[in-house]
């Protein structure tokens, strides 16, 4: 059976396009040698398929696999029976001790529509805060486990920005803003541009009138562009509200990721990169160039290629001018400094990291280069400063020693020793430092009070929903 395959979807399908060729289970399960009682256990989602059952199936109804195996529920009654029969296996449903309830035909679909509309307002009034600091980073923690071990490939969003991109007719090259409005379109959405978005996020989706809203912006990787197909990405990949923080930091991996593999396509960036390697040229600069995205965009989207398609391993991190670390990514066995969780956002990058040095390179704003000897064997990175509205962030992209042959730059004579974050290092003021302050300074420290605070309750955490609300009041049409 296909691993992401979903049983009730399936079933629902099944019974749809059995009934639409006007079969019974009897006179199907003829056609592919199964008694209609197994075929009634596939159709009530109770059963897996194997692959040569599905192919039979598929034969039999005179259909494609790949209809067969559609994850859209072929009915907008379908959606509802199944998301009934889901919600009725949740601990929050079954609190209500009521007796099972059986979806027949003879139920009207304006009942089920009432049904899944209340228990989804039970369900959003029970909502408690949506995560303390300690969820949040164990949330990021197991998030930062799943990417490292598919090597941050994301072969499902990859098929779906492929398909997006046939459909409005890409040939290759920068992604223009009339095929990114086009992508919109496609999708059945409109574009509007408001000066007044509120401030507690980057856009928003009128789910009634099919409208975007969204800003002007180019700084870093939130270019309207961006921004724009990380809001559209949602819609594709089929998202529903996040249920706890979790759910809501996959969602946004995942938007992200489409936005990337839209901008970057995969199959125009990895014949550049391959010609990059093989000419020991890799640059994360020229995928910025050639693409016309930022320079983090790009080297996001380098590491979601490099394992996959180029056989490297490789970290990325982004940080402030403090240390602090802000996203990290690794599968080339950098130790990065983590909380007992496992949590690495947060924690404050050794000073003599290329990220921490770069702010103070002659030229802040070019690329630096440095190898670096830390407790798990040399790495050598490239760090950039991506200017911000607030602050600058910088943004480094690295490999073990053995594999920056591959990559320009590779010639520098920069080079730092640190023993972070497993030993003594840079935590603690050199001796001689100490011995003419210690007992003679009292720092008033800026209060990090939020990291003490639950995170704000609802779906998207953080969201003012009456600034949201208000909003589009203000911008519905008449």
């Amino acid at each position: 059976m296909p691993a992401d395959l979903h049983l009730p979807t399936f079933g629902q399908r099944l019974r749809h396009l059995r009934r639409n060729r006007q079969l019974t289970l009897a006179e199907l399960g003829e056609r592919v040698g199964r008694a209609p009682s197994q075929l009634s256990l596939l159709e009530n989602g109770r059963r897996e398929p194997k692959l040569t059952l599905i192919t039979a199936l598929a034969q039999a109804l005179d259909v494609s696999v790949d209809e067969l195996l559609s994850p859209t529920p072929p009915s907008r009654r379908a959606q509802l029976e199944i998301a009934l029969e889901e919600a009725q296996r949740e601990p929050l449903y079954k609190q209500l001790d009521l007796p099972p309830l059986r979806v027949g035909p003879r139920v009207p679909t304006e009942v089920l529509e009432h049904l899944t509309a209340l228990y989804e307002e039970l369900r959003r009034r029970d909502t408690k805060p949506t995560a303390t600091p300690e969820d949040a980073r164990a949330a990021n923690a197991e998030l930062r486990r799943r990417m490292r071990d598919r090597g941050n490939y994301f072969a499902e969003v990859e098929r779906l920005a492929v398909e997006t991109l046939t459909a409005v007719g890409y040939r290759g090259g920068t992604l223009s803003d009339a095929l990114a409005a086009a992508i919109v379109m496609h999708c059945g959405f409109q574009v509007r541009y408001a000066e007044d978005l509120p401030r507690s996020v980057r856009s928003v989706t009128d789910l009634r009138n099919n409208r975007i809203y969204l800003r002007r912006e180019s700084l870093g990787m939130h270019t309207h562009r961006g921004i724009l197909l990380q809001t559209v990405g949602h819609f594709v990949l089929g998202h529903e509200q996040p249920r706890d923080f979790a759910d809501f930091l996959r969602q946004r991996v995942e938007a992200n990721y489409f936005a990337a593999a839209v901008l970057v396509p995969e199959q125009q960036a990895v014949p550049f990169l391959e010609r990059a390697k093989a000419d020991r040229d890799l640059a994360v600069e020229d995928l910025r160039d050639v693409f016309s995205v930022s320079y983090e965009m790009a080297a996001h989207r380098f590491t979601n290629l490099a394992t996959r398609h180029l056989d490297l391993r490789c970290h990325f991190v982004r940080n402030d001018e403090a240390g602090t670390i802000y996203k990290a990514y690794e599968n080339d066995g950098l130790l990065f400094p983590a909380d007992p969780t496992g949590a690495i956002e947060g924690q404050r990058m050794c000073r003599r990291w290329a990220g921490r040095r770069v702010f103070g390179a002659p030229e802040r704003y070019s690329a630096y280069y440095q190898y670096t000897d830390t407790p798990d064997g040399t790495h050598w990175c490239v760090s950039h400063v991506d200017p911000g509205r607030e602050r600058d962030f910088a943004v480094t992209l690295g490999v073990a020693y053995e594999e920056s042959r591959w990559f320009r730059g590779r010639e520098t004579t920069n080079r730092a020793t640190s023993r972070c974050p497993t030993g003594p290092c840079c935590s603690l003021p050199p001796p001689e430092l100490s011995a003419r302050w210690e007992g003679a300074a009292w720092p008033s420290a800026r209060a990090h009070s939020h990291v003490l605070a639950a995170l704000p309750t609802g779906n998207f955490p953080g969201v003012d929903e009456t600034d949201v609300y208000t909003f589009l009041d203000r911008h519905a049409p008449s």
